[in-house]
């Protein structure tokens, strides 16, 4: 939507231009800083829409991609959620069975469980076995859990009595750090108005959840990045036809806009990153596009 709206707002001021509705508005004594009131406006208000209402079709149209991405993978079904009773995983088993995995808290890539619960079901028979530990360990293809305690459910009529107790216990998985960290899937697969109460999710199960704050932020900003745009279309392009050079100037104003959305992005990585806090990465691109394009309209305006 940046870029569209760039494009936009230098189709319309070389209109305005070329139709010499520039020089009436000037003539007419009103100020270039109260002709872009009206498009400036208009953009906030669209960048708002596309916040509110655009960003949860985004979010529900990708969480569907990644859904049906999974289904077909050649990895089996595998998938990671967070909610308010913990961490829950599934995994494929080799006997075309699931496991499901339940855990009160993790480490930062959940390759560390605490307080954990397997229960292995069957493709036919249904839930066969269910293991409690105190903590579980992901390996090379394999769960290490340590205090388990293990109820046979398919093959015994008295679970609780045949249940036995290890210190540690070996659950074979085809699990990975890197397929973990991917089944959380992308920020723009939650929608904004639920964003938050995933974030603490996140954070209250011991995952940092620090992408998903910069996504927040730069999403919250999307209106002033639209500002920025429209403004920095006028600064190059709200000049008279007469005075030529109309290509050169969209030109400019395309480039402008690229680099603001090249400096969101980069600063979007870097918050991310830890490198800068997050406030930063998310407001000061809109912020620094606003005032720089602002003083260059400031400095063309003659009066």
């Amino acid at each position: 939507m940046p870029l569209v709206t760039v494009l936009a707002a230098v189709v319309l001021f070389l209109g305005l231009a070329r139709s010499s509705e520039l020089v009436v508005i000037r003539a007419a004594g009103r100020s270039a800083l109260r002709m872009l009131l009206a498009p400036v406006t208009v953009a906030l208000a669209l960048g708002m829409v596309a916040v509110a209402i655009g960003n949860p079709i985004v979010s529900a149209t990708s969480k569907r991609y990644e859904e049906l991405a999974g289904k077909h993978s050649a990895q089996g079904p595998q998938s990671v959620s967070i909610g308010q009773e913990g961490v829950w995983m599934r995994q494929g088993t080799a006997d075309g069975g699931q496991a499901v995995i339940r855990a009160s808290r993790a480490n930062l890539d959940a390759t560390e469980l605490f307080d954990v619960s397997f229960v292995l079901f069957d493709a036919a028979r249904g839930p066969v076995r269910r293991i409690d530990a105190a903590t579980a360990s992901l390996g090379q293809g394999a769960w290490t859990l340590t205090r388990a305690k293990d109820w046979p459910l398919g093959s015994s009529t008295n679970p609780e009595r045949d249940a036995t107790e290890a210190e540690t216990l070996t659950i074979p998985s085809d699990l990975t750090a890197q397929s973990i960290a991917d089944s959380f899937g992308a920020p723009s697969a939650v929608p904004i108005w639920e964003l938050p109460g995933f974030i603490r999710s996140l954070e209250n199960a011991g995952f940092s959840a620090r992408r998903h704050i910069v996504w927040f932020q730069t999403e919250l900003a999307q209106p002033l990045i639209q500002a920025a745009m429209v403004l920095i279309a006028a600064a190059f392009t709200m000049r008279h036809a007469r005075l030529g050079g109309q290509g050169a100037m969209a030109l400019l104003a395309l480039a402008g806009g690229l680099g603001v959305f090249f400096l969101r992005s980069v600063a979007q990585v870097l918050g991310e990153n830890g490198q800068i806090p997050v406030a930063l990465s998310a407001w000061a691109p809109p912020a620094i596009a606003l005032m720089l394009a602002l003083a260059l309209v400031l400095q063309r305006e003659d009066g």
